[in-house]
This record gives C-alpha cells, sequence and structure tokens, in this order.
C-alpha cells in the first residue's frame, strides 16, 4: 500500500469508524454471537493477491461488528469502564503510523522524552510527589509482575544474579487478601514465589479491605517459622468490590519490616485526578511502588497503564540489559526504557495519553469522572430504598455491589442454590437481550451483580433505564 493509498482508506476507514461510534446505542450490548461463529465466517485459507478495502469494511460490519461486546455502549455497566476515548485512538493512530521503533534512547528519543514528560504530568495531576518516576506499561497485570520481580530481588539479595531462588534459604512470601485481583496470583506464580507463599489476609466483613492487625499477625508467624516477608499488595478499588485498603497503615507495617509494599489502583487511580478522592489512597507515598490504568475509568485507549517506583536505581539494577548493539554515547545521560521494565521493544504509547489531555483536556475527564461518582451514588440510594434489594458493600467510587432477594411460597427470603438461581436468571435475561450488560462476582460464597458505572457515554437517562430494567426483569419466572 502507497501513501496514496493509505490516504484514501484511511479517509474510508476513519468515516467508518465515525460511524460506528454514532451507531454504537442502537446495537445490543453483548457480542450476538455463539462460539466459533466468527471464525466460520471468515475464509478457512489465507488470501493471495490483494482484496479491495470496501469489501475489507464490509466484512468488518457482516463479521467483527456482530462478535463484538460493546464496552463503548452506554448501558455497558459490566466489569469496568474501558473506554477508548476518540482524542487518544487518534494518538494510537499516530503511533501506529510512525512505525516507531522504541528499543532504547536512540531509536526514537521523542518516544522516550514524551513519555517522561506524560508520567510526569499524571504524577502531578495525581498529586504524587516527585519522589515518584514512571513508564507505561501494556496493563497493570505486566506491572504487578514487574513489582513482584523487584520485590523478589530486594528480599533475595540479587538472587537472579546467582542460583536465583533455588539459592534463597527460606522462602519467600507475599501478602495481599482474596478481594485483590487475580493478576496478582498470576504475578506471584510467574515471579516465582509460588502459591503455598501467597497469603491472603482476612477482611473487614463489609468493606472488604485488608485487616493491617490481621497482615501483622501473619507476618509475625512468618518471621518465626523462617520465612522471608517479601511483598504486600495493597488494593485500591479491588475488582469485585471496590475494596480499598488502608494504605497508611499497611505502609507503616510493611516499613518496619522493609517489605516491599506495591499499590493497585488499577481502575481506582483514575479518581485520583479529583483531589477530594485522594484519601482513598492515603499513605500511598510510603510505597514501594503502584500501577493505574488510564485505559480503564479516564478513558485513553488500551493498552495505557501507568507504573511508578520510588527507587529508579533499584529497578534498573534488577531489570536492565546492556547488549553491545544497544550502545550509544547517550548512556548514562538519558532513561532507557528498556531497562524498566520486561520487553525490550515498546510502542509510542505516550502518544495515547499526550493526545487524550491535550485534545479532551483535564477539566473535561475530571467532570465526567464526577458526573460518575453522582450517577452511582444516586443508583445506590435507588436500590437500598427498594424493596427485596440489597447494596452489598461500600460505594467509594463508581461500581455498586447488589442482590435482589425475593421471598418464597412461606414467606421466607430466597436462600443458598435458589438465590443464586434467581440472581444468575435475571443477570443472564437481561445480559442476552442486549439492553444492558452487567458481570456477576462472588461475595461471601454467593453470586451478587456488580453495576459497574462510568462508560463515556453513560448519563443519568442510562442509570435510570437499568434501574427500571432490573426491576422489572427480577420478577419475570
Amino acid at each position: 500500500m502507497t501513501p496514496e493509498e493509505f490516504r484514501k482508506a484511511g479517509h474510508q476507514l476513519i468515516d467508518w469508524i465515525a460511524d460506528y461510534r454514532q451507531r454504537i446505542p442502537e446495537l445490543p450490548v453483548k457480542a450476538r454471537v455463539q462460539p466459533g461463529e466468527v471464525r466460520a465466517a471468515l475464509p478457512g485459507q489465507p488470501p493471495g493477491g490483494a482484496d479491495q478495502f470496501s469489501a475489507l469494511l464490509a466484512d468488518l460490519d457482516r463479521v467483527i461488528v456482530p462478535g463484538v461486546t460493546q464496552v463503548q455502549h452506554p448501558m455497558h455497566f459490566g466489569w469496568f469502564p474501558s473506554n477508548a476515548a476518540l482524542a487518544s485512538v487518534l494518538g494510537d493512530i499516530a503511533s501506529s503510523g510512525m512505525g516507531t521503533l522504541g528499543i532504547s534512547w536512540e531509536s526514537c528519543p521523542s518516544l522516550t522524552e514524551l513519555e517522561e514528560v506524560v508520567c510526569d504530568w499524571m504524577r502531578q495531576l495525581t498529586g504524587l510527589s516527585d519522589q515518584w518516576r514512571g513508564t507505561i506499561h501494556d496493563t497493570a497485570s505486566t506491572a504487578c509482575v514487574t513489582a513482584m520481580i523487584l520485590a523478589r530481588e530486594r528480599a533475595s539479595g540479587f538472587s537472579k544474579n546467582g542460583a536465583g531462588l533455588q539459592g534463597v534459604p527460606a522462602p519467600l512470601v507475599v501478602y495481599s487478601t482474596a478481594q485483590a485481583h487475580s493478576s496478582i496470583a498470576k504475578a506471584v506464580q510467574l515471579a516465582g514465589f509460588g502459591n503455598d507463599n501467597l497469603r491472603f489476609i482476612a477482611e473487614d466483613p463489609y468493606t472488604r479491605a485488608m485487616l493491617p492487625e490481621a497482615l501483622a499477625s501473619a507476618i509475625e508467624q512468618d518471621l518465626a517459622a523462617g520465612n522471608i516477608p517479601a511483598a504486600i499488595v495493597c488494593s485500591v478499588g479491588a475488582t469485585g468490590t471496590t475494596a480499598m485498603d488502608p494504605v497508611a497503615a499497611i505502609a507503616a507495617i510493611a516499613g518496619r519490616q522493609s517489605i516491599w509494599l506495591h499499590v493497585d489502583a488499577a481502575m481506582a487511580g483514575s479518581a485520583m485526578l479529583l483531589p477530594e478522592c485522594r484519601h482513598l489512597w492515603q499513605g500511598v507515598e510510603q510505597a514501594d511502588s503502584l500501577a493505574w490504568n488510564p485505559h480503564k475509568w479516564m478513558g485513553t485507549i488500551l493498552d495505557t497503564a501507568l507504573f511508578y517506583v520510588r527507587d529508579v536505581a533499584h529497578l534498573e539494577a534488577v531489570m536492565s540489559t546492556n547488549p553491545s548493539y544497544l550502545r550509544s554515547a547517550a548512556d548514562g545521560r538519558v532513561t532507557q526504557y528498556r531497562d524498566w521494565g520486561i520487553p525490550l521493544g515498546r510502542r509510542f504509547r505516550a502518544l495515547k495519553l499526550w493526545f487524550h489531555l491535550r485534545l479532551d483536556g483535564v477539566d473535561a475527564i475530571q467532570a465526567r469522572l464526577r458526573r460518575d461518582l453522582d450517577n452511582a451514588r444516586w443508583f445506590a440510594r435507588q436500590v437500598e430504598a427498594a424493596e427485596g434489594w440489597e447494596v452489598l458493600a461500600p460505594v467509594p467510587l463508581q461500581t455498586v455491589c447488589i442482590r435482589h432477594v425475593p421471598t418464597d411460597e412461606q414467606g421466607q427470603p430466597l436462600a443458598g442454590d435458589a438465590l443464586d438461581a434467581h440472581t444468575l436468571g435475571w443477570l443472564a435475561r437481561i445480559n442476552d437481550s442486549g439492553a444492558a450488560f452487567m458481570s456477576p462476582s462472588i461475595l461471601d460464597g454467593r453470586w451478587m451483580v456488580r453495576v459497574s458505572i462510568g462508560v463515556e457515554d453513560t448519563t443519568r437517562e442510562h442509570v435510570e433505564r437499568l434501574w427500571a430494567l432490573l426491576q422489572r426483569e427480577v420478577h419475570k419466572p
């Protein structure tokens, strides 16, 4: 494809994207395909010659769009807000179109230095001190793996330079809660700690926040057993219930024992753009690492996850490589992001944040976040006031955990497996209808429904529509 052919096709594609975004509210929220249906609609053999661009666009509409769960739909309340602001989409297009090679400062000085700038902008916007320096990962899952490796190497005295964990005389232990994202357990596995050395600390029975006294007790038990406490993962906005672990109290415990403290604020980090929400991670300045995803609630398109550390020297000592073919005269005077994470090559992700911040503006982003917080509080009040409905956890941000509990033929509240069947039944009917989408989760052994409010185009009208839909659907057989 020549630049001129690209220009013509690009204009058509931009028009298609704009039209697609405009018609999302008319589409069913949940993908309308069965397993294997998309694959069956595609040729089994790769194309030989070049196809017409118009044919490709037609297949986008015919094959691909029906197989997309519309997370940009204003009636999408599932998982977490996965916004893709069009301003940031333009940055993503610019990144791909420039085709840069991000393996060193020399390979693309602009990539490195713009990333430094936007990471520092985001530091300032979330109220972090200048102790922190950041980089952009693909997801918070990768950032957590990096954090666990950093913790492992500090606790083991840089075991990677010798026999690795096989040479460490005692088990290294990581502490978190059952509310933590599943990526935490995965990171613990991939960093070599092993599941047997992951401790789930007791939680407050209502807030689901980690209990500092239980953490301190678990650490003391491990020390008495000869184990090595290596890391604590503190959740600020845990996925299931948006639980907020008490960062300050946990940081004090970590500091006394020199345990690495990683703060996972993947979704909730966006709230820290609002000064009135920053009390939720009070104590974060005493942590060692921090991750949050602008590609969730804030709205910068995937894959844009921020990872901050306070000890850059330790980060580089753990992650650095210095092959001869990448050395340059700039070494020692510039940031080499290849020494800040797992991959060597990196995309020009900073463009997405740069475009988003400049074209939409921080004021507008903050206003939208405040709108979502207000809508979540309104929705929670409706649920609490309605007979048979429960709000099951605090609502510090934009996620409301709910359950409907009808009465049986004897007038007793439905319980056990029957209650689970009722919950999953009405949820499935709504999701399958395409009118809205929510995601279930297990809390205290029973199913509940998470209503995650925060899609860019979701207004009070859509939240009201959801509440009316819920009240109708739960009474159907």
